[in-house]
C-alpha cells in the first residue's frame, strides 16, 4: 500500500480529484477519454461509471499482453446488446480476435444500479458470475453459454461441446457491505482473476483501492 501512500502519489490523486474543471481531460487511452468528472466517480461512496470501468478493464487486457494468462475483455455495452440482439448482432465485435485462443474473457455486467462480473474461462471450460452482493443471475450465465456456443460454430465451423462446460454463480467471494462499492469490487475481482490470484481483500480495502485505481488510470499503469 506504500505506493499510493507516498506524498507525490497522494498529491497526484488529490489533483486528479479536485485540481481543476470537471470536464478537463485527465487521460486518453483505449479510445476512451476520462475527464475529472469521470475520475471523481472513484471518490469514496460514489458509483463508478461506464468510462472508468471500461478504462480499467482495458488496463487489465493491456497488461495480459506481457504476461499470462491471456485476456480478452468486452466493454460494458456488450451484455445489454447480447440480451437484445444475441450473437448475430455481435459478430463484428470479434472480427479481429479468436476468443478460443484466449485464457479468459471478462465481461463487466451492469444491472442498472449494480455492477457485477462474468468470466468465461476457456481453459477450465467454465462461465462464472461474481456479484459482491451474492445475488444470482442465471440469465447471464445462460446467455454467455449460448453466445460462446454460437461463436464457436461461427468461427470454428463446428459445435462446441458445451455439455462439458460448468456454469457457476460464485458465492465464496469478498462481500460488499454498503450500497456504492460494487464497481470497485467488480474491478478488483477482475484484477485478481486476471493474475490467477486468490481473493484476499474485503470491504475495508475499498477506500485504498479507489485511490490506487485513480493513480493507475491517470498513469495508464497497473501497480
Amino acid at each position: 500500500e506504500a505506493v499510493v501512500s507516498t506524498q507525490s502519489t497522494g498529491d497526484e490523486v488529490e489533483k486528479a480529484l479536485s485540481g481543476g474543471p470537471q470536464l478537463e481531460t485527465l487521460v486518453d487511452g483505449f479510445n476512451i477519454t476520462l475527464s475529472r468528472k469521470d475520475i471523481q466517480t472513484l471518490k469514496d461512496m460514489t458509483w463508478l461509471n461506464d468510462e472508468v470501468i471500461n478504462f480499467y478493464f482495458n488496463l487489465l487486457m493491456d497488461r495480459s499482453k506481457k504476461c499470462a494468462p491471456t485476456i480478452h475483455i468486452f466493454n460494458t455495452f456488450f451484455y445489454p446488446r447480447l440480451l437484445k440482439v444475441g450473437h448475430q448482432g455481435l459478430a463484428r465485435w470479434t472480427r479481429r480476435v479468436d476468443l478460443f485462443a484466449m485464457d479468459l474473457i471478462m465481461i463487466p455486467i451492469h444491472l442498472g444500479m449494480h455492477w457485477c462480473l462474468a468470466v468465461i474461462d476457456v481453459r477450465a471450460k467454465s462461465i462464472t458470475y461474481y456479484d459482491s452482493l451474492l445475488g444470482d443471475n442465471h440469465q447471464c450465465t445462460n446467455a454467455l453459454r449460448d453466445y460462446i456456443s454460437a461463436e464457436h460454430l461461427a468461427k470454428k465451423k463446428s459445435p462446441l461441446d458445451i455439455q462439458n462446460w460448468k456454469l457457476k454463480i460464485e458465492k465464496d467471494i469478498p462481500e460488499q457491505l454498503n450500497g456504492c462499492d460494487c464497481g470497485v469490487f467488480t474491478c478488483k475481482y477482475a484484477e485478481y482473476i486476471s493474475q490467477d490470484k486468490p481473493f484476499d481483500f474485503d470491504q475495508g480495502d475499498m477506500p485504498y483501492f479507489r485511490r490506487r485505481m485513480i493513480w493507475e488510470m491517470v498513469n495508464k499503469t497497473l501497480l
